[in-house]
């Protein structure tokens, strides 16, 4: 059985721990709708890589959910913001430990998960990860008031790099 990690807020944890986790996001663009995940492999950086993404826009610490699920259950998984391919869980973690760049990949499993497939939950330091993007590092960051809104220190970052007009 393929395991995956899930992150959520601590705040949901133990209502995840009773019922499994219920909320599924919904299809848009050219992601399916689902439970998004990453499969749980030896580096840690590379499970845990959306923890500082989803810590921006998230309020508190953010726990690991690990679950399992069959190897022959369908999955979809591909790069964020790229189309994604239908697959069975296993073939899905073999196509993700063969990537050359890892970072950016989810995993989404079309269905609720139930409480029993979880296997734990886990407290993560929250600086692991990359923001914005996996290879944002060096890039000039977009000033829009779209893609700065609420964060701290935005106004400066406008004024210092010029915000495009609205």
């Amino acid at each position: 059985m393929a395991m995956f990690v899930h992150l959520v807020p601590e705040s949901r944890s133990s209502l995840i721990h009773r019922n499994g986790i219920r909320r599924l996001r919904k299809a848009f663009n050219n992601t399916p709708g689902g439970v998004f995940a990453v499969p749980v492999v030896r580096n840690f950086f590379i499970s845990h890589q959306w923890c500082r993404e989803l810590r921006r826009r998230n309020k508190g610490p953010l726990v690991g959910i690990y679950f399992r699920i069959p190897d022959t259950e369908e999955v979809w998984i591909g790069h964020y913001g790229q189309a994604h391919r239908k697959m069975t869980a296993a073939h899905a973690v073999a196509e993700f430990m063969q990537a050359d760049d890892r970072q950016g990949w989810e995993v989404i499993i079309p269905r609720p998960i139930d409480s029993g497939e979880i296997h734990r939950i886990r407290s993560l330091p929250q600086v692991v990860g990359w923001r914005f993007r996996p290879d944002a590092k060096g890039r000039v960051p977009c000033t829009c008031r779209f893609c700065t809104r609420g964060d701290y220190g935005a106004r400066k970052l406008r004024e210092r790099l010029g915000a495009p007009d609205d």
